[in-house]
């Protein structure tokens, strides 16, 4: 099903591609505008899909409040006048180019890692070596938004050579990996499912102004993850709260999917039974003197 770390997948052919997808974008539904720089903001146009957009940090900090009941299931560009236009689809996420060809919004329905990715971005961004995050909403049930300067690929030697150098803490990039493993060690204590570090060499790209950054390090075990969806359904309820895991049968599969009608329908059927469970606990036994 989804491959550990597998966040977007591989280099499409087309001028200064963004983030390496394999298939193109489904024509979804956000409407979105172009957000100033100096600001945590969609623009002036309505995220209509997200129902409720609220600024997002790690768990420790953060608002778990319930969003609108459609929230990301409705999840659908409309890449017309305003002219955001889908360039492509991972395994948790699709993405979509800005009119202008100088940003990219990476939109996922059910993304647990997303907060400490942007954490990352805005700790870092002193570095110069993390993408500059222009916005930054989560969306209502657990999904993620993200809107970053747009960024090429790399070739694969390219982008190994700067993992390595960034695993040896080289003195180039040792104020980036002292913060990437502190971001990291907070969601490994707090996130249920949160995977290591990913060192794929396509987590590196160029930015237009020349210099390499990191994209995308943290994510979550998604095989382990959706086992334990299906086979131990409490578990899972019970580590995840369910305003942050309402759209987690939503996600594109594109890189390894696509789903399975039946097996998804399987896992909506026991993820919500669990709910229900653990809503209604039995009643406690009564003790005869």
């Amino acid at each position: 099903m989804l491959d550990h770390g597998e966040r977007v997948v591989e280099v499409v052919q087309q001028p200064t591609p963004l983030l390496v997808l394999r298939r193109p974008a489904e024509p979804v539904g956000v409407v979105l505008q172009r957000p100033p720089r100096d600001e945590q903001q969609v623009g002036a146009g309505p995220l209509h899909a997200a129902g409720q957009c609220q600024a997002a940090e790690p768990r420790h900090a953060r608002d778990d409040r319930p969003g609108t009941p459609e929230g990301v299931l409705e999840l659908r560009l409309t890449a017309g006048d305003d002219g955001w236009t889908p360039c492509g689809a991972g395994d948790w996420a699709v993405a979509l180019r800005s009119p202008d060809g100088a940003a990219a919004a990476r939109i996922s329905p059910f993304d647990p890692t997303g907060p400490y990715t942007a954490d990352l971005y805005r700790r870092a961004a002193g570095t110069r070596r993390v993408p500059v995050l222009l916005a930054h909403r989560r969306l209502a049930g657990g999904g993620d938004l993200q809107v970053l300067e747009w960024l090429a690929p790399v070739p694969q030697d390219e982008g190994n050579a700067f993992q390595q150098a960034l695993a040896e803490r080289r003195p180039d990039l040792a104020d980036l990996a002292a913060t990437l493993d502190e971001v990291h060690a907070r969601a490994r204590r707090e996130l249920p499912w949160c995977g290591p570090l990913d060192r794929n060499p396509t987590n590196v790209m160029r930015a237009p102004d020349g210099r390499l950054v990191l994209l995308d390090p943290f994510y979550a075990d998604g095989p382990d993850l959706y086992a334990t969806a299906g086979t131990d359904p409490d578990r899972l309820v019970a580590s995840i709260p369910e305003p942050e895991r309402r759209f987690m049968l939503d996600i594109p599969l594109a890189a390894s999917g696509p789903w399975d009608p039946v097996a998804r329908e399987a896992l909506r059927r026991g993820i919500a039974a669990a709910d229900a469970r653990r809503a209604s606990p039995p009643p406690a036994a009564t003790v005869r003197p």
